[in-house]
């Protein structure tokens, strides 16, 4: 029987492990891009080698002469309700020389876009995708999250789309919270309160979103750890090295002790940052602390005289 083209190729591609060793009979026999060669990893026998090579045949060696040789487009993305695979046309008026084209063109190329733009969307349900996507778009700009995190808020989307849990809730609100579980997901340390900031929703619809689609969805998360959040809080508020590691100590301690437990854990990281502030002699505002986290003095006060007195250090005034 005939093997199609796709299943060679994915015999033939490079692989970590490939089978058994017929010399030893050990799995370790492993791909070495660099020599070309099947090689167990055990005795050192070279099973096969020169294999073919799907890459390109060309060589590029900076960015601009990569986009001048490279003959295909962009890869797939779940950002785009059409993964990307449409066409754009450029709102340049120019041909493919670069050329300046007529005026009469100019009008042509409008109305092409024009219904270039109606064609991509051919229903309510690709338009509502299209609004939802790029509002995890712009949310993911503003809070400078990258496409990993993006990718996966889309990805979260889509399937509470596919399973009809947007039904009786807000675009805005559904996008929001697939971008604040991608966030988790990702590890990536966003409070809920910076999400809501850039959001056109309030914190309650998002908290609660968020719950129902995390549970409908069967999506397990952990519970954020408050040290996430000591590298980004120390850097705004430019602090030094050793008050980051002494912050992170004593999250470490305080944690092992069950007291982040119910607790915010942006303001449980700032307090840190503070009560290490004063066991480093370096100086920081509760104000300034509290700023940066989001959260209030009173939390920073409360949380910083819990964390000093669990490790066994009295309040310093």
């Amino acid at each position: 029987m005939t093997r199609s083209v796709s299943e060679q190729i994915r015999d033939e591609s490079p692989r970590t492990n490939t089978g058994r060793c017929p010399d030893c009979e050990t799995s370790t026999v492993v791909s070495d891009p660099d020599r070309g060669e099947l090689v167990c990893r055990e005795c050192g026998l070279v099973l096969s080698e020169d294999p073919i090579d799907y890459g390109p045949e060309w060589r590029a060696f900076n960015a601009k002469e990569h986009d001048q040789l490279s003959r295909v487009g962009a890869p797939l993305t779940q950002s785009m309700h059409d993964r990307g695979l449409t066409t754009t046309i450029d709102w340049r008026n120019r041909d493919a020389n670069g050329h300046t084209m007529s005026a009469d063109k100019h009008g042509q190329l409008h109305r092409l876009r024009v219904w270039q733009e109606r064609i991509r969307t051919k229903n309510a349900g690709e338009r509502n995708l299209k609004y939802a996507l790029s509002e995890i778009d712009r949310m993911a700009s503003a809070l400078g999250l990258p496409n990993p995190v993006k990718e996966t808020a889309s990805v979260i989307y889509r399937r509470a789309l596919d399973q009809d849990l947007i039904r009786g809730r807000s675009i805005e609100g559904v996008a929001t919270s697939a971008l604040y579980t991608a966030c988790r997901e990702e590890g990536i340390p966003r409070s809920l309160e910076e999400v809501t900031a850039v959001s056109r929703v309030d914190q309650r619809e998002i908290g609660r979103t968020y719950r129902y689609i995390a549970d409908e969805l069967d999506i397990n998360l952990e519970p954020t750890n408050p040290r996430q959040f000591v590298p980004r809080f120390c850097s705004e508020l430019e602090v030094g090295n050793d008050v980051e590691s002494k912050a992170i100590e004593i999250i470490d301690a305080t944690t092992r002790q069950g007291l982040h437990s119910g607790k915010s854990p942006t303001g449980f990281a700032a307090a840190a940052i503070y009560a290490a502030g004063l066991l480093c002699n370096e100086t920081i505002p509760q104000r300034a602390v509290a700023q940066t986290a989001q959260t209030t003095v009173v939390t920073v006060r409360n949380r910083y005289r819990e964390q000093l007195e669990a490790i066994g250090h009295e309040e310093i005034a």
